[in-house]
């Protein structure tokens, strides 16, 4: 049935259609290998040309060897994605609402709790000060046993922050700092050891990238993420590419967690396909590694039973339902998390935002100059067609790029809220909005650049070389 041009090809789901492809290609090579009659060569490249056609035609896409189409593909148990549903794996975020994903659901739809009013209470009441703007605004808007990282504090029971950086460009944008940020007030506020994971590995995997190319990438991400301010008697910078061939404690336990999840497991946690390599399956396991403290017995003198808790983007929880599956059966503490939202591209919620594409966000790189234009040029608005009509009707704060951007880069709430009411009513316009924004990003992009030029190649190297920190354990 595979090479018989009357099958239904359109009752087929994009990646069915992926698969046959690749089986009808194998199919090819094996027959010209075999120096199959000529005619029988033939008849099977054009049901190969068909089915490729057939693909694109489906998916818009040119079928590409070992790249499924993972954004027609659910992540939960690889479900087929309903059409009003959004699309949330490690590696894709799409919807088609201007406003962006639906938090809500995805909560529900991940199993994980929402970050409500009684756990930010309880977190002021731990640390003794406000919380910090991300948490009160809801762009860290869900959990996983934030509440036993609570008691742990409270009983003065040790805890470490995790979080990492998949270096896929030399330049980062400014959405990239959100995890960043907040892992450093984190630190500061709760005084625990921190370990940052450069996925190099992945990305030379997944991209089209040399290795090299990837490890120059995780260095260059490292000054960035170094810039933020942390401290390096605190943190721990690590590129997997390096640390995994001197760490024994770290190997280990991504062999534990590779001998506790079967290949089926990992197909329907991420997608993945037969044509994927070895490596984007063995992956997961790396990424799960650094949630033990064990993987680091320089930094916690050897002690297993530390928990982690990981800031990361919500995308990033598969890879964590998947460790905190693993967990209990290798005998470690399941990770906590909080997750955040994502990061708006200039150009609208729903878009996603790409290195590629230099106007799809502000990159840390970029200058005043191209920040100002950036924003007056790209950034979508919430405002009316007309300056009458959006005196009369007001704006749209939900789907206002420029407004989405103020809530995650301006401190001040009455500000904030200020020019939410103002814009509303209609008597801010959109130009006035954006060039708030252009006058908030301009000196916080400008300050970074400026740490950034005195983050020498040593400082990278005392960041990233294995050590005790200032810790105790």
């Amino acid at each position: 049935m595979a090479d018989s041009p009357n099958c239904d090809l359109k009752s087929l789901s994009p990646l069915q259609l992926f698969e046959r492809v690749t089986e009808q290609g194998e199919k090819v090579r094996a027959l010209k290998a075999g120096k199959a009659p000529k005619d029988e060569i033939d008849a099977a490249v054009r049901m190969l040309l068909s089915l490729k056609l057939s693909y694109k035609t489906t998916t818009g896409q040119d079928y590409q060897a070992g790249l499924p189409p993972k954004d027609l593909v659910l992540i939960n148990n690889g479900t087929a994605k309903e059409e009003d549903e959004d699309l949330v794996d490690p590696w894709n975020v799409q919807t088609s609402n201007a406003k962006g994903v639906d938090y809500d659901k995805l909560i529900v739809r991940f199993g994980s709790s929402k970050i409500d009013t009684d756990l930010i209470n309880r977190l002021e009441r731990a640390i003794g000060q406000k919380p910090h703007h991300f948490l009160r605004r809801g762009i860290f808007f869900s959990h996983r046993d934030m509440d036993q990282v609570l008691d742990a504090y409270e009983n003065k029971k040790p805890f470490y922050l995790y979080t990492g950086r998949g270096p896929s460009s030399q330049a980062m944008h400014v959405g990239h700092l959100i995890p960043f940020m907040f892992t450093k007030w984190l630190q500061e506020v709760f005084d625990v050891p921190l370990v940052i994971q450069l996925t190099d590995d992945e990305k030379y995997l997944w991209k089209d990238m040399t290795i090299e190319k990837a490890y120059e990438y995780a260095k260059e991400n490292a000054k960035d993420i170094i810039a933020c301010g942390f401290d390096v008697n605190k943190t721990f910078i690590f590129s997997d590419l390096d640390y995994l061939g001197t760490s024994a404690g770290f190997y280990r336990n991504i062999v534990k967690v590779q001998k506790h999840v079967t290949f089926n497991q990992v197909k329907g946690i991420f997608g993945f396909t037969d044509s994927d390599c070895i490596g984007k399956i063995s992956f997961p396991a790396i990424q799960a590694a650094p949630s033990f403290s064990s993987s680091f017995p320089q930094i916690f003198n050897g002690k297993e039973n530390i928990q982690c808790l990981i800031p990361c983007a919500i995308d990033q929880d598969p890879y964590f339902r998947m460790t905190r599956d693993v967990a209990p059966r290798i005998g470690q503490p399941k990770p906590a998390l909080l997750h955040s939202v994502f990061f708006p591209a200039l150009q609208g919620a729903q878009t996603k935002m790409s290195a590629s594409d230099p106007n799809s966000s502000i990159f840390l790189t970029d200058t005043p100059k191209q920040i100002k234009t950036k924003i007056n040029k790209h950034a979508f608005s919430g405002g009316r067609d007309t300056i009458e009509e959006h005196r009369k009707y007001g704006g749209n704060c939900d789907v206002d790029v420029s407004f989405m951007y103020l809530t995650f880069f301006l401190e001040d709430d009455d500000r904030l809220e200020q020019l939410k009411q103002a814009y509303t009513s209609g008597e801010l316009l959109t130009g006035e909005l954006k060039k708030v924004l252009i006058e908030t990003m301009q000196p916080l992009v400008a300050a970074h650049q400026e740490r950034r030029k005195q983050v020498t190649d040593e400082i990278v190297k005392q960041f990233m070389t294995p050590r005790k920190l200032a810790f105790e354990f």
